[in-house]
């Protein structure tokens, strides 16, 4: 604990006026802005993210197979994390507090878990809430908009437009997340110390493993496994996809080089690729999934809360149920965190512990999405009979370089109404 008050008066100003002032301030105004999106975020995207896939019947056996395949690998992922961040302890021993009185929930049943994702009241679960309760709401209502048909568009449109606002609304208060994110990690490092930035460089240390371990081991192991063909060749073929994906940090931006990567370079027909890869983009986020797993270990550790078994389950529902409709702008992830930590009990302000490092991290957890909608793109294509494997096993098929990508208005409109089409809300 740093405490500059009884070395001078300087030092009792900086404490007084800028940690316990203006930082806390600055922090706590960002940490309810984050929360306030919470809810109508995640109500609006999700039931987009529903109505985007279609009319339901007609998905088949191939949307069947890719949305039972991406939902698997996320739940791998996020399970991955949070066993080797619960297992390594990274952030344990900080002992952090907080301005409000807090404890640990105790882990509820499974039994009282499963029951309470069917809320006996959504307004009462929206106004308090329970995450769970609301994330199976919007998705039950997209299912029922579905259903109707046409006589329901006007109300599809209607939400439709509510989640762009939500939307510009994430933007114009990400645009403050620099400022905030130096007035917590100031209020942060004041109170616990600069071994915190020690205990940050093992969250990240641990991540970035997770990320790579599920990367070049989990979706390699998956794609033999469903499909046997080599790994080598998948992964050299992928390599300008992944470096596209790295540096722009957008899954939305590398749709057009996935797709030319996975039907020109892997083989996979476009009657496939044209469907996986753009829901795979709505519905696929092995990346964040693992973000969250790993950073409600490190933040449950540094404020010393034991989630047990049901805790860490909930985590993993929840980020499953909401890759259906994360939506694709910048720092809509910390939100969907900010739903995690107050669903298991957890301080939101201790999204600002991690926002510091999260720009790199977000560059590798683009780069392992793309390449989970590629391993299931492939996946489903050879067990339809949709892949040809002489383009897949030649090393040259479809080479090209990501500095040759130049997207004319045309392909752009393409690719622009086919996110639309899908609603690419990652």
């Amino acid at each position: 604990m740093i405490n500059l008050g009884g070395l001078s008066p300087a030092g009792s100003f900086v404490n007084e006026y800028l940690v316990d002032g203006l930082f806390l301030v600055v922090g706590k105004l960002f940490v309810n802005a984050l929360k306030m999106m919470v809810v109508p975020l995640v109500l609006f995207s999700l039931i987009c993210g529903v109505c985007g896939i279609g009319d339901i019947r007609l998905l088949g056996r191939i949307g069947t197979k890719a949305f039972v395949l991406y939902i698997f690998t996320t739940a791998i992922a996020i399970a991955t994390g949070i066993l080797l961040a619960a297992g390594l302890g990274i952030g344990e021993g900080m002992n952090a507090v907080t301005e409000t009185v807090f404890t640990g929930k105790d882990s509820p049943p499974l039994s009282e878990v499963l029951i309470n994702i069917v809320p006996s009241n959504p307004v009462s679960a929206m106004a308090t809430g329970e995450m769970l309760a609301i994330i199976f709401f919007a998705i039950l209502c997209g299912v029922g908009m579905l259903m109707v048909g046409k006589k329901a568009q006007p109300v599809v449109e209607f939400v439709e437009l509510l989640n762009e606002v939500m939307m510009k609304m994430v933007t114009i208060i990400m645009a403050l997340a620099p400022y905030a994110v130096f007035c917590l990690l100031a209020k942060a490092i004041g109170s616990l110390g600069l071994d915190l930035l020690v205990k940050l460089m093992g969250y990240v240390a641990v991540l970035i493993s997770v990320l790579l371990f599920h990367l070049f081991v989990t979706l390699q192991v998956i794609l033999k496994i469903f499909s046997g063909l080599s790994s080598m060749t998948f992964l050299k073929k992928m390599r300008n996809v992944q470096v596209f994906a790295f540096s722009t940090s957008s899954s939305n931006a590398t749709i057009p080089v996935t797709l030319r990567t996975v039907t020109e370079r892997l083989g996979v027909k476009n009657s496939v690729a044209s469907f996986t890869v753009p829901f795979g983009a709505t519905i696929n986020m092995d990346g964040t999934a693992i973000m969250q797993g790993v950073a409600t270990v490190f933040i449950a550790n540094v404020y010393g809360v034991d989630l047990g078994f049901g805790g860490y389950l909930t985590v993993i529902l929840m980020s499953v149920l909401a890759s259906i409709g994360t939506a694709g702008v910048p720092g809509v992830g910390l939100i969907m965190l900010s739903m995690v930590f107050a669903q298991v009990g957890l301080p939101i302000e201790g999204i600002g512990l991690i926002l510091g490092v999260d720009r790199l991290l977000d560059m590798i957890r683009t780069a392992v999405n793309v390449s989970g909608d590629a391993v299931v793109s492939v996946i489903v294509a050879k067990s339809e009979g949709q892949l040809d494997l002489d383009i897949y096993n030649d090393p040259d098929a479809g080479a090209f370089d990501t500095d040759d990508v130049h997207l004319d208005e045309e392909v752009e409109r393409e690719m622009a109404q086919m996110v639309r089409n899908t609603h690419d809300h990652k």
